[in-house]
């Protein structure tokens, strides 16, 4: 992997993951083992060993590889670690991305209720829980409704996981209304929560 410093790109450019994930950028700049992505509503540092390549922004990636078969789950367990598991099993997303965005969400806490009156591990406004057939008081459907959600946003904005975790907190008519993260302070600072603790935790 080339990860020189670099002068902003026209257009700007994406730093793809080792996990394959694609972050907007525009421009990046490497020092002491570190890169830092300099995006449109802030700027985030991440370890050199977690990006793999830069891609300029008008790379048309080749076709995602489609998701595996849908596994049946065991019986539902009482720990969050192992619903969390189970759900990245049942959407075919990485175990890490999912327990990542539940740790900064809620800190794996069933019982944890936000002062918008999100509710559970994956923090589901109760609109969204009805939307995605979903009691967001058991601990098993609001993970397992969260990791369907998190996998439909990553689809919806070709698996660029920026624009993803935005919606996830913002709602994707924000991003789509500022075509990528939105300007606020919350947003930056949960996406940036999430990114970190995934890599964190070796994006697997």
């Amino acid at each position: 992997m080339s990860v020189g410093c670099a002068a902003p790109l026209i257009g700007g450019e994406y730093a793809v993951l080792s996990t394959g994930f694609r972050i907007p950028a525009e421009r990046h700049e490497v020092a002491d083992g570190v890169v830092r992505l300099y995006l449109k509503n802030g700027v985030t540092e991440l370890p050199v060993a977690a990006v793999a390549r830069f891609e300029a922004d008008d790379y048309v990636a080749p076709p995602a590889a489609p998701a595996p078969p849908r596994v049946d789950p065991p019986l539902p367990a009482s720990d969050a670690r192992t619903l969390i598991q189970e759900a990245a099993v049942r959407t075919g997303l990485p175990l890490a991305l999912v327990e990542s965005v539940a740790r900064v969400e809620s800190g794996l806490r069933p019982e944890a209720v936000s002062s918008k009156g999100a509710l559970g591990v994956m923090q589901l406004m109760p609109a969204t829980a009805k939307a995605l057939d979903a009691d967001p008081r058991d601990p098993a459907q609001n993970i397992d409704a969260g990791a369907r959600l998190l996998r439909e946003l990553l689809i919806k904005y070709d698996g660029d996981v920026v624009k993803a975790l935005s919606a996830y907190n913002a709602g994707a008519g924000a991003v789509d209304r500022y075509r990528g993260m939105p300007p606020y302070a919350e947003t930056r600072s949960y996406v940036d929560k999430v990114i970190r603790t995934y890599v964190k935790a070796g994006g697997k």
